[in-house]
């Protein structure tokens, strides 16, 4: 007889480190199924270490989240394997060096939006159809950087992914799926790290209190 918590299907991208990997433990505490995508193979076999460690599982899919290739293959092996998602956190992020706005590298730009606006747009091609099949939710953390000096890449790039999540929620209110964006507090992360040297990191929220606190109801 199956259990029905682990019939739960949850795909994690961006699930290495961070957030993400916080966001994957917890999941998997809630009796989760997670599919970790993430580039860095040491980073997912860590985590899944630690998540089988506490009695959980994983799929761990190395892989760069811009191969549309093999997006596609996931998402029919996640369709042929489970026939559904029932959640999608999307954590995966490019952030470049801050930057004056005029003085950004193309290649910096390039990659930004490669990473959080193209693959953002079609990971919700080919997961949309998964996640209506289990009555699933999509989750967005953001951060609002817009506006702010030197984050002109990042501030943009992250406003552009939240106006397609927000179109996306709102195309997706009479059909589903549920479609959420979260706005985690200040975390010791390495991203924020980068943005905020010198920072004291233990005034900070755990990357893993946070996840439980955002994740509770899921």
């Amino acid at each position: 007889m199956s259990d029905p918590m682990r019939d739960r299907i949850a795909l994690v991208t961006g699930a290495s480190r961070g957030f993400g990997a916080a966001a994957a433990e917890e999941l998997a505490a809630q009796g989760y199924h997670i599919v970790a995508l993430a580039r860095t193979v040491g980073a997912l076999e860590e985590l899944d270490d630690r998540i089988q460690a506490a009695g959980g599982s994983t799929t761990l899919v190395p892989l760069d989240i811009c191969d549309e290739e093999g997006l596609k293959r996931l998402c029919l092996s996640i369709h042929e394997r489970w026939g559904k998602l029932d959640l999608w956190l999307h954590s995966a992020i490019f952030a470049g060096p801050l930057s004056p706005a005029g003085h950004v590298p193309l290649s910096d730009w390039d990659k930004t939006l490669a990473v959080n606006i193209r693959a953002t747009q079609r990971l919700i091609t080919m997961v949309d159809p998964l996640l209506k099949a289990g009555k699933g939710a999509a989750i967005l953390p953001v951060d609002d950087k817009a506006g702010m000096k030197f984050f002109a890449s990042y501030g943009a790039a992250k406003a552009a992914q939240k106006a397609i999540w927000d179109s996306w929620a709102a195309e997706s209110v009479n059909t589903g799926p549920k479609v959420l964006t979260i706005a985690p507090k200040a975390m010791p992360t390495a991203l924020r790290a980068r943005f905020h040297p010198g920072e004291d990191r233990d005034a900070l929220t755990p990357c893993r209190d946070e996840a439980a606190r955002l994740l509770a109801e899921f």
